[in-house]
Formats: structure tokens, sequence, C-alpha cells
């Protein structure tokens, strides 16, 4: 998976999003602070179809209207806007009709700006895309590839909002548990990584292992220019690679594993390699 997965563009000339505090609203009416901004609201260099292509299958997705404007259209945000949902949408659409056996998971977690209508407006859009593709919510442990190969679905959809009990093809949030580490320390990261895997419902969810380092605004103030990648990410990401390398997937082990920049090492790969370790366990089990 990857972390804040639309966040490979976002628009600079926008006015800064609703997620941001009020002080952080007034300073970006400066162009260079919206420059800088976007240095740490970039979490990826590639398009959803460059990401899928690559391997990666959970995207993690923050959304939100744009304050007055008309309409209920619904973008991608983080700090600063990103592309519209739709177009989002359309374009993964696109790559599961050229493989159908193909499986995604998009988790609307972070919903900004956004009453009723908004909602219902966004859902609509999600059918419109998908249309039979979508899984309605079903028993996790009955969701294999098998099932959804027969039953030609390719979307499983969580929405972290009340308003997915309107809707079958809508996965609860609490089905996707992705605890945050929040922290610029990489040997805490993986700490807090271990223990949390430790601690995850053995059946009936999914679960993130979010292997991402959360800036703070101090980080941001020493480091103005440099931005995310080339503060925390670079420095960081091969050890992070190597807790991936040892973990076991399967009960109580790791489901999906989120990272910024996917394509800076081999993250999409390593992940996608652990599978071949539940190969090797149903060989030996027969």
């Amino acid at each position: 998976g990857s972390h804040d997965s639309f966040s490979y563009w976002v628009d600079e000339k926008s006015p800064v999003g609703p997620d941001q505090a009020t002080a952080i609203k007034r300073l970006a009416r400066i162009s260079l602070v919206r420059k800088i901004m976007k240095k740490w609201s970039v979490t990826q260099n590639l398009t959803f179809k460059e990401q899928l292509e690559g391997g990666i299958r959970y995207f993690d997705l923050r959304v939100s209207s744009k304050p007055g404007e008309i309409g209920q259209e619904i973008y991608f945000i983080h700090g600063l806007f990103g592309i519209k949902v739709w177009d989002g949408l359309k374009e993964m659409n696109s790559f599961l009709e050229q493989h159908p056996k193909e499986v995604i998971f998009l988790d609307f977690n972070h919903f900004y700006a956004m009453d009723d209508s908004h909602h219902h407006f966004l859902i609509n859009r999600i059918r419109s895309a998908f249309e039979s593709k979508l899984c309605c919510v079903e028993c996790v442990e009955y969701v294999t590839l098998l099932y959804m190969w027969e039953k030609k679905h390719q979307v499983l959809i969580f929405y972290h909002h009340p308003l997915y009990q309107a809707y079958p093809f809508l996965w609860p949030g609490n089905k996707m548990p992705a605890p945050w580490a929040n922290t610029t320390n990489v040997h805490k990261l993986l700490q807090f990584l271990e223990t949390t895997l430790g601690e995850r419902s053995r059946y009936g969810t999914f679960h993130v292992s979010q292997a991402i380092l959360t800036p703070r605004v101090k980080t941001i103030a020493r480091h103005l220019i440099r931005g995310l990648k080339n503060t925390l990410v670079h420095r960081n990401l091969p050890m992070i690679l190597n807790w991936v390398k040892t973990q076991k997937p399967g009960v109580m082990g790791v489901n999906i594993i989120t990272s910024d920049f996917v394509e800076l090492v081999d993250f999409a790969a390593t992940v996608i390699a652990l599978n071949d370790l539940l190969l090797e366990e149903d060989e030996s089990a027969t």
C-alpha cells in the first residue's frame, strides 16, 4: 500500500485545504509558503496508474469539498488540494478493466468540509466508477482471491463515516484499522509496528502497518526547503525495508504495509514476496 496515495500532485495555486489550522491558512496566502507546504504534502511520486503497475493494491485516501465552490465536487487533499476524486477513480477502473484478476482496496479515512449531501455525491461517484466490480461487505475470512474472481469483484471500499451503513458495498472503517506511530524516530516506529502487530485482531479485520515517519512542526521548521523526502524518507527507508523483509504474513502477522515514496526502494516487490512464505507453509502442510 501507499500512504496518502493521491499526493503525487497537489495544487500550490489553490487555497490551503480545510484540513489545516487557521494559522497555516493565513500564512499560506503567501505563495512561497504554499511552495514549502507542497514539499511536505507530497508523499508519493507515482500516479495511481504507475502505483498500480508497480504492485500497489491498497490506497490511503483523504478527501474534501472545496469550500466556496459551487456544486459538490470532491477532491483528494493533504494540506493542499489534489486531483478530483472522480478522475482518480476512473484511472483506477481503467487499470482494472485491463487486469480483470487484480483486486484493490480503497480506504477513505479522512473527510473534510463534507456534509451528508457531499458524501452521497462521492458514494454515487464510487458506484458509477466501479459498478459490479464492488465487493459487498462480507466476513473478512471469506474474501479470498478465488471468491473475488468467481463473483468478478475487484474493489473493496472502506468508508470511515457512519453513512457506510446505508450502502452494502461500503465496508466500515473498523474493518481496516491502521494504527499510526506519529514519530520521526525510525527505531520508535519499528517498535510501534511490532507492538501493534502483536495486538492486532486475530480474525474479522484487515490490518495496516503504516511504515511511515511523520514530521513534527520543528522538523519542518529546521528543514523547510528540503521537504519530507530529503529529510525523513531517503535516510530511513532502507531500515524500514529491512524490517519488512523479516516479517511473516498471515494470522497475527503483517497484512497490508504502507510507505511513502514507494518507488524509492523495492518496497512493493519486497512486500509481495512475503506471500511466498504462505505458499511454503501450504506446501509443508500438504
